[in-house]
Order: structure tokens, then C-alpha cells, then sequence
């Protein structure tokens, strides 16, 4: 089946086999002839038939002269191993051989240009004259042996082709397999071995015929087989002696590369074996630093319950909180995994739970034993003591109050407030315990209730026991801002902290942006990571890969290192020598260890303190707690005051207290009301309302007192002209020089002046009666209330308005009611009693505007509405003056009628009328013009004369007398003569016109 590549029948390709065109063998003698090399060729498909040795002709390991290992294009224990594939493709045993063997993708090369078919356009042009000859020959004259063998090779391959159509189609398919019953039915029918009589000899027949038939295709298979391998005989003898070849070129490759491992083993001894064991060195002696500061920083956590007790017992809770956290960063970022500290962490959280019951147990304690205290003889502002191991109160709130914070424990102000409200009412009980002990009338064991012991109490002692109440409440007031005025430092301290560091954030983040942008450039060197990687030993290879950018990281970072540390953390001075040495020395070196690790991670540094601190919204409403708490603490003893106040005023006694003590009361709630304001910037009004209650109560019980007195005064005034006293003078001279008080009582003495017959005010003498002396007095006494307690000013004023007329009211009842006559027991009214009754009158509407400015200067604008009563009272007097001048003018009017109704003009003259009626003229001139004005007299005895002189014109028409100049006329001008020259001739009326003219005009 095989035969010898020299007498292979199948023509060889020429060079130009390529197109697929077979080419005429020249004469070997020709000198033109050139030898003809072949195209290499992977795996031919025909023999060559060219008996030239291996190096001469076409050669599947050689290209041109020489192979190398950059000339295979498959290789095939490359495709045999391929660790991409997890299943072997079915095919791989019958693909051909070639480029097509392997699914590969080849990258196209950077080195070589693009070919396209224009690269070719000048060799096709330059050919295409030959090409076209060649292909004509070619036409013409056919190659003799390519004559000869297609016939023979289209014969043979026809016969072949129908030989295998025989075999049926089922055993050339891929999936062919005896194994399927289908398969197996339609290879061997059952209808040969099936038969119902058993074996006969038509069925062995059969089975022999299906037999011969299986041998017939067997046999046309293997014919095709080896006519197949005989065309192929010369490929495969060649591709042995490939192998051969490729097998010497092998061992020569395999001896080369032995000395170059060998020369590269020399290498490595000589050259590299030295650097990198100093590289080793190095890394494991940073390893090694890396390591011992590890064990440090361990040393230093180990240490850090012990300090932290040691923290607490000089309570510096901030520095233990700080601690607590710097231990649980680190554990977390530094010594994470380590079995050691396992449970260290959660120790950590207890004992910070544990420090935070601490903090708000010694906040309770510090608040309750602060306001507890003496108020009096301990000191009341918190100051600083600057002694060795000695922590001052003030520094101990300030420690308190940052951790309270720093722990988010913002309720604390709450527990301040109870101990607050608490020793409130200690404070209470322990100003009446001592002054009840002051007080030898009080049994305490009888009477056991402290309100009922302040009831049992005198004014002076029960004014004593407030006023000392008082004192204490300011004491404690002030110590209570004391105390939160340093808290409010504290808040105050911690937010301007959070917003420094704040900004120093923002300009550290400005900055890491710049230090990121500008790292860009400089990068490690591919090589110098390389070595790291290959070099490194140990559990620290990216520190050794990360070195250098952590030194750049580092040199940027510093700065806003330096100012985060510098403000993030608050100063506190004395806190590192309570530590001790070796805590200290722990805590540093701590501290540097998590700093180089917080600037391998990110180069900045991370405080825990500020995570903790509250927000700036949360300080600032923790900022306006405090002040309301000390508002709160204004309330609160107001409060505690109101009830002391009520606990006295149950029974009514301060009710009962006099003008002077009330005002003194109202004095010192108004001191106390004022000093509260002044120090806590709070208008507190349970006090002042209270206050305002009592006055109410007091003002009515005031009032009542003194209209009980005046209308006492009134129904025992007999109407009659009172000596006026020397004090009674100098107080209305006070009055005139715009002092609207009461003067200090003097002492009498030896140069006491006399009393006076009239008041004199504004230069006016009036004549008065005792009630009126009294009644000025009295309207002073409530200008002085006012003076004292403005509060009550409307009130006092409505009051006063109310006694002004009453007394209005009841002299009117009195005289000119005549009800004097039943009450005092007078006679009768005279016009003297009615001139001093208006007399009186006129001096109360003199001092009424006085009142009413003095009232005005008391009230707010929006009162002024209530000053219209002094108008309304202002009219009530005039017109009781009017009515009182009326009187007088019908007393004489009545009289004239009496007497002049019996007037007869005969002699002798003057009559016995006319001197009748001057008579009575004369008593009432003589009653009337010491007590009334001269213009007032003037204005009386003008009204009086008019009276007069018509019931004398009446009875002159009823006689009548007429102007004619008869004897008659002539007696009637005789008496009025007599009239005239009487009335003149009294006091003040001199130059009053009498007009008796008129008593002759006649009605027209």
C-alpha cells in the first residue's frame, strides 16, 4: 500500500502551485533552468515526487535555509494541554492538520504596516504582460504527464466514489454507535434472528448473507483506505524525516539551554544573590521596627485600664473618656485580630457606661453639696486654687461639664434643676427654723407646722424672717449663676472649638486635593515594585509596596496635623501629671503609633473626641437651657417667697397691717423683685402678683378705714371755724412746693408755734372746719401709698375718687340737708355754717387738679382713662358750691319778702322796713365776709341786692309810688338813700354798684 517518494505517479507542484496550475518539466541541460524551491507547507496534500535530499527541497521544520522555533505556526503539545479548554473538543482527533488546527486569535503586529491589494499594484502591473502569455501557453500546450495522469486519477477516484456509495449512509455518519437501539435495529435487523419456529435454514441463510454483506462494505472501506494512504505515502514518509531532523534540532535547543541556565545560575551567584539579600535585610529589619512598635503600642493598651483608674481617682474624666476612645480606635484599626484583646473591647464600653454613671453621679453630688452649703459664711463664686495635686471646685465642674458632653449626657442640666428646686425649699425651712428659735412665745413642739409658726409671729419678726428669706434667696441666686455662668463657659469653649476645627477641615481637605493632584506624577517604578513584590517576606508586603507614597502623605499631611491636634483637643493643664510616668509615656507612644497609622491609611489624623461632641445646633440649645434655668431659678424663689407671703396672709393679718408696715412690705418685695431682675435678667411676676393681691386687699381694707373715720368726722363736725395747727400749715406748704408726702412727724418743742385761724394756701386765707384738715391728710395718706406702691395706683385712685364723694355726698346731707340738726344736735343752719361748708368745699377743688397730676405721674398712658373721676368730682363740688351760694342768696330773698311786704311810705324816715332790712343785711355781711373771699362776698351781695329791689319795685307798684316827684317819691328815695349808704358803708362793699335806679323802671 505504500510505495517510494521517487515513484510516486502524482506529479509534483512547481513553484507556482500556489494559482493551482500544473507547469511543464524543462530540460535539466537547459542553462536557463533555476532550481525550484517550494513554498513551506505545513502538512502537503500530494507528494512531491522530487528525490532531492531534505535540505535541498521543501521541508515542513525549514523555511528558505533554516528553521527556527518562530516558524510553527500550531504547536501541538501546546494544543494538546491547553488549560482554557475544560472539555476536549470532539473533533480533535479527526481535524486536518494546519493553520485551521487551533482556534487562535493573532494579534496583528505593531511592526508591520497594513497590507492592502495597492501595496501589490506595481508588481501586478509589471507581471500582468508575462501572466497573460503564460496562461496562452498554458492553453496550447498542456503538460504530457498532466495528460496522462488526469484521466487515470478522474478514473480511479470515480470508481472509488461508487464503491463507497454501496456502503449505506448510517456508517458514515458522526454520531454512529451500536450502543443506540436504533442504530443497532437498522444494522442488524431482528427480523433475522426473531423467527417463531426457532433457527431454520432459511435463517441461517439469511444471517449469512447479512454477514458476507457487513464483510463487503468492511472490504470496499479499507480499499479506500489504502488507495488513500498510497497517494498520501510520500507525506508520510517525508514528515518522518522531519521528525528525525526536528529531534537533533531539539537536542541541540536542549543543550543550549542547559549552559544558559548555567551561565544565569553564575549570574544569580555573583550579581544578585548579594543586592537582594541586603533588599531582605532591609525589609525584614523595617518589618522587624514595624513589629517592636506593634508590641509597644500593645504595651501601651495593655496599660490602659490601670491608667484610666488612675484618670478617674484625680477625676479627670475627660482624660480617661479620651483615653478609653484612643484605645478602642486603635484596637480597632492597629491590633485588630489580635487574640489577646479579644475581650478588651467590650471592657472598654463597660467601663465607659461605668464612667458615665460616675460623671452623672458626681454632677448630682457636686450640684446637691453647692447649693446645700452655707450661703453665708463659705465663699459664693467658684474660684481657682492653684495648688499641687489639688483640683479646685471650679476646675472639678469644668471636668464634669466636658465629659457630660463629650458623652452626649445633655440631660444634666435637669438633674441641676431638681437639687435647685430641692434646696429651694431647704432654704425656706432653714431661715424659719432659726428665726422661730429667735422666738421665745413659740412653742415648736406645740405648734409643729412652720406656716403656723410665721402665723404666730409679731410683723417686725415675721418682716425680719423675709428680709432675711431674701438675703438668702440673692445668695443663692447668685451662686446658682455663678455655677452656670462656667458651664456656659464650657459650652461656649467646646463650640468655638467645633467651629475652629471645622474650618481647619475644610482647609485640610483643600489641601489633601492639592497634595492628591500633584502626587500624580511621580509614581514607583514598575521595576522597583516588581522587586518588592518578588522580594518581600513576611505579613507587611503593602507597606513595603506603599513606602514611598506614605512618605509623600506624610510630609503633606504634617501641617494639618499639627493645627487639628493643636485646636481639636481643649487644653487641660495638670492632666498629664495625674497619670503618672509610665502612662504617660504609654500614651505617647500610643499616640505616635496610631498617628503613623492613620497616615498610612489616608495621612490625616482622626480625633475621636469630636465624633463625640454634640452638634453646634445641640450646644447652642444647650447654651439656652442654661439661661433658662436661671430664669427658672428667678421662678423658683419667687415662688418659695409666695408661699412664705400666703402662709402669713391666710389669717388676714396682713391685712390688718398698718400704712407704714405695708409699705415697708411692699418696699422689700419690690428690692427683692428688683435685685432678681438685675441678676438674672428675668422679670419674675408670682411675687408681684402676689404682692399686687395683697395690696388690693390692703388698699380695700385702707380705704374702708378712712371712710370709716371721715364719715365718723363729718357726723360729729358741728360746722364751726377750726383753729388751724402749725403742722397742718407746713403741710399744705409742702404741698405747695410740689411735695406730695406725708412730712416726718416732729418732736414737739419748747418754740412750737401757735395754731392759726385760717389755712393759708396759695395766698388765699380759708376757714375751715376739722373734718377738711383731716380730709387733706387723708389724700395725702393715699398720694404716699402711691408714692410707695405704684402698682395700686388706679386702684388707690378709684378709691380716692370714691371718698372725695362720699365727703361731697355727706356734707351736702348735712347742711344743707339741715341733717347736722339730728346727728350733731344744732339748732339750726346758720349762713355761717353754709359760708364754711363752701368754704371747705372750695379748698378740697383746689387741691384736686394737685391730685390728679400727682396721680397722672403714677399711671401708665393707656390708664389715663381713669382720671376722668376727678373731673366728674370737680363738677359734683362746683355744683354744690352753686347750690350752697343759692342758699344764702333765698335766705335774704325770703327774708326781703317778709319784711318789705309790710313796707308803708309814710313818716317818720328812715322806716322801721328799711332799717330792718339793713339790719339783717348787716348779720349776714357780718357772718360771711371772714370766711368767703371779697370777690366772692361782692358777687353774694350783688345777688342779694337784685333779690331785694325787686320785692321792693313789687311792693312800691302795689302801693303805688311812681317817679313823679310827690311826696311820696320823695320818702321812698329817703329810705333807699338809708339803704344805700348802710350797704356801702360795710366791709369790701364800698365800691359796690347798688343800681336802686332800676326799682322805678316800668315793664314796656
Amino acid at each position: 500500500m505504500a510505495s517510494s517518494h521517487s515513484s510516486s505517479p502524482v506529479p509534483r507542484l512547481s513553484a507556482g502551485g500556489r494559482d493551482g496550475l500544473y507547469h511543464k518539466d524543462r530540460d535539466p541541460s537547459s542553462p536557463r533552468r533555476r532550481p525550484v524551491r517550494s513554498l513551506p507547507d505545513v502538512c502537503p496534500k500530494e507528494p512531491t515526487g522530487d528525490g532531492r535530499g531534505l535540505c535541498e527541497g521543501p521541508s515542513v521544520v525549514a523555511e528558505h535555509d533554516r528553521w527556527t522555533v518562530f516558524s510553527s505556526k500550531v504547536n501541538l503539545p501546546a494544543a494538546l494541554n491547553d488549560p482554557r479548554l475544560a472539555k476536549r473538543e470532539s473533533d480533535f482527533f479527526t481535524k486536518t492538520w494546519g493553520l485551521d488546527f487551533a482556534e487562535t486569535e493573532v494579534m496583528p503586529s505593531f511592526y508591520l504596516p497594513n497590507i492592502t491589494r495597492e501595496n501589490f499594484t506595481p508588481y501586478l502591473q509589471e507581471t500582468a504582460q508575462r501572466e497573460r502569455i503564460h496562461e496562452r501557453c498554458k492553453t496550447i500546450c498542456p503538460n504530457k504527464d498532466d495528460v496522462d495522469t488526469v484521466p487515470t486519477i478522474t478514473t480511479n477516484h470515480d470508481k472509488s466514489r461508487a464503491e463507497l456509495e454501496q456502503v449505506p449512509k448510517i456508517f458514515m455518519k458522526p454520531d454512529f454507535a451500536l450502543e443506540d437501539p436504533a442504530t443497532f435495529n437498522a444494522v442488524l435487523p431482528s427480523s433475522h434472528f426473531n423467527s417463531a419456529g426457532g433457527k431454520s435454514s432459511r435463517d441461517m441463510a439469511s444471517s449469512r448473507l447479512l454477514q458476507e454483506k457487513l464483510s463487503h462494505y468492511l472490504d470496499v472501506v479499507e480499499v479506500s483506505i489504502a488507495r488513500q494512504i498510497s497517494l498520501r505515502s510520500e507525506a508520510f514518509f517525508h514528515a518522518m524525516s522531519s521528525q528525525h531532523e526536528l529531534q537533533d534540532r531539539l537536542q541541540e535547543t536542549q543543550g543550549a539551554v542547559a549552559v544558559l541556565r548555567g551561565r544565569t545560575a553564575t549570574m544569580d551567584r555573583v550579581m544578585c544573590q548579594g543586592p537582594l539579600s541586603a533588599v531582605r535585610t532591609a525589609l525584614t529589619r523595617n518589618n522587624c521596627v514595624k513589629l517592636h512598635n506593634k508590641l509597644k503600642l500593645m504595651a501601651a493598651v495593655h496599660q490602659t485600664q490601670p491608667t484610666v483608674q488612675l484618670l478617674l481617682s484625680t477625676s479627670e474624666f475627660v482624660g480617661a473618656l479620651e483615653l478609653i476612645a484612643t484605645t478602642k480606635e486603635v484596637l480597632q484599626q492597629e491590633l485588630q485580630g489580635i487574640h489577646s484583646f479579644r475581650h478588651l473591647g467590650s471592657q472598654l464600653c463597660e467601663l465607659e457606661k461605668l464612667i458615665d454613671k460616675m460623671m452623672v453621679e458626681d454632677f448630682s453630688m457636686y450640684a446637691r453639696s453647692d447649693l446645700h452649703r452655707s450661703l453665708r459664711e463659705e465663699p459664693q463664686l467658684l474660684e481657682k486654687v492653684h495648688k499641687p495635686n489639688y483640683v479646685s471646685e471650679k476646675e472639678r465642674l469644668e471636668l464634669l461639664v466636658f465629659g457630660l458632653l463629650r458623652q452626649r449626657k445633655l440631660d444634666f442640666l435637669d438633674i441641676y434643676n431638681d437639687e435647685m428646686i430641692t434646696a429651694a425649699k431647704g432654704i425656706v425651712t432653714q431661715c424659719v427654723v432659726e428665726s422661730v428659735s429667735h422666738v421665745e412665745d413659740i412653742d415648736t413642739e406645740v405648734v409643729t407646722k412652720l406656716a403656723d409658726q410665721m402665723r404666730l409671729m409679731t410683723f417686725p419678726q415675721w418682716f425680719l424672717l423675709l428680709k432675711s428669706l431674701f438675703e438668702s434667696f440673692l445668695l443663692f441666686l447668685q451662686r446658682i449663676k455663678a455655677t452656670l455662668s462656667v458651664i456656659r463657659n464650657v459650652v461656649l469653649e467646646v463650640l468655638d472649638s467645633n467651629q475652629k476645627n471645622r474650618l481647619l477641615e475644610q482647609a485640610a481637605a483643600g489641601t489633601r486635593g492639592q497634595g492628591q493632584a500633584s502626587t500624580l506624577g511621580p509614581q514607583l517604578l514598575q521595576g522597583e515594585a516588581e522587586l518588592a513584590y518578588l522580594t518581600h517576606e513576611g505579613l507587611f508586603i503593602s507597606d513595603a509596596l506603599n513606602e514611598a507614597q506614605q512618605q509623600h502623605q506624610q510630609a503633606v499631611g504634617c501641617e494639618a496635623q499639627d493645627q487639628s491636634s493643636a485646636v481639636g483637643s481643649r487644653p487641660q493643664q495638670g492632666r498629664g501629671e495625674a497619670g503618672g510616668s509610665d502612662s504617660a509615656s504609654g500614651t505617647t507612644e500610643s499616640s505616635s503609633s496610631r498617628e503613623q497609622g492613620f497616615h498610612a491609611a489616608g495621612g490625616a489624623t482622626i480625633m475621636s473626641g469630636e465624633d463625640m461632641m454634640p452638634t453646634e445646633l445641640e450646644l447652642g440649645r444647650v447654651a439656652n437651657n442654661i439661661q433658662e434655668l436661671l430664669y427658672t431659678a428667678s421662678d423658683v424663689s419667687h415662688d418659695r417667697c409666695v408661699k412664705v407671703l400666703m402662709a402669713r396672709a391666710k389669717d388676714g393679718s396682713l391685712e390688718r397691717l398698718s400704712s407704714a408696715e405695708f409699705v415697708c412690705l411692699s418696699q422689700a418685695v419690690e428690692g427683692f423683685v428688683k435685685d432678681t431682675d438685675e441678676l438674672c435678667c428675668r422679670r419674675s411676676v408670682s411675687l408681684r402678683g402676689a404682692l399686687q393681691s395683697q395690696a388690693n386687699r390692703f388698699v380695700h381694707r385702707f380705704h374702708e378705714e378712712r371712710k370709716n373715720k371721715l364719715s365718723l368726722l363729718l357726723d360729729n363736725e358741728r360746722w364751726k371755724q377750726a383753729e388751724v395747727p402749725a403742722e397742718f400749715q407746713d403741710l399744705v406748704n409742702s404741698i405747695a412746693d410740689g411735695r406730695i408726702t406725708l412730712p416726718e412727724r416732729k418732736t414737739p418743742g419748747p418754740e412750737d408755734r401757735k395754731p392759726s385761724d385760717f389755712l393759708l394756701v396759695d395766698g388765699q386765707k380759708y376757714a375751715v372746719v376739722g373734718t377738711v384738715l383731716l380730709l387733706i391728710r387723708i389724700f395725702l395718706e393715699y398720694c404716699q401709698c402711691v408714692n410707695d406702691i405704684p402698682s395700686i395706683a388706679t386702684d388707690m385712685l378709684t378709691r380716692l375718687a370714691d371718698l372725695l364723694k362720699h365727703f361731697n355726698s355727706r356734707s351736702c346731707q348735712l347742711v344743707l340737708g339741715a341733717g347736722a340738726l339730728q346727728v350733731v344736735g344744732l339748732k339750726t343752719i346758720t349762713t355761717k355754717n353754709l359760708a364754711l361748708a363752701s368754704r371747705c368745699l372750695q379748698l378740697v377743688v383746689f387741691y384736686i387738679p394737685i391730685i390728679r397730676s400727682h396721680f397722672e405721674t403714677k399711671l401708665q398712658p393707656k390708664q389715663y382713662s381713669v382720671l376722668r373721676h376727678f373731673d366728674h368730682i370737680t363738677k359734683d363740688y362746683n355744683d354744690h358750691i352753686a347750690e350752697i351760694s343759692a342758699k344764702l342768696v333765698a335766705i335774704m330773698d325770703s327774708l326781703f319778702e317778709k319784711v318789705l311786704s309790710k313796707y308803708e311810705v309814710k313818716a317818720p324816715m328812715p322806716s322801721a322796713c328799711f332799717r330792718n332790712v339793713c339790719k339783717q343785711t348787716t348779720k349776714m355781711h357780718e357772718a360771711i365776709y371772714e370766711l368767703l373771699p371779697e370777690e366772692q362776698t361782692q358777687m353774694l351781695f350783688l345777688r342779694i341786692n337784685g333779690g331785694f329791689k325787686m320785692h321792693l319795685k313789687r311792693q312800691l307798684a302795689r302801693l303805688g309810688v311812681v317817679n313823679d316827684g310827690g311826696p311820696q317819691h320823695g320818702l321812698v328815695v329817703v329810705d333807699v338813700a338809708f339803704y344805700t349808704e348802710n350797704v356801702q358803708a360795710l366791709k369790701n362793699l364800698e365800691r359796690l354798684d347798688l343800681n336802686m335806679v332800676e326799682i322805678w323802671e316800668q315793664k314796656r
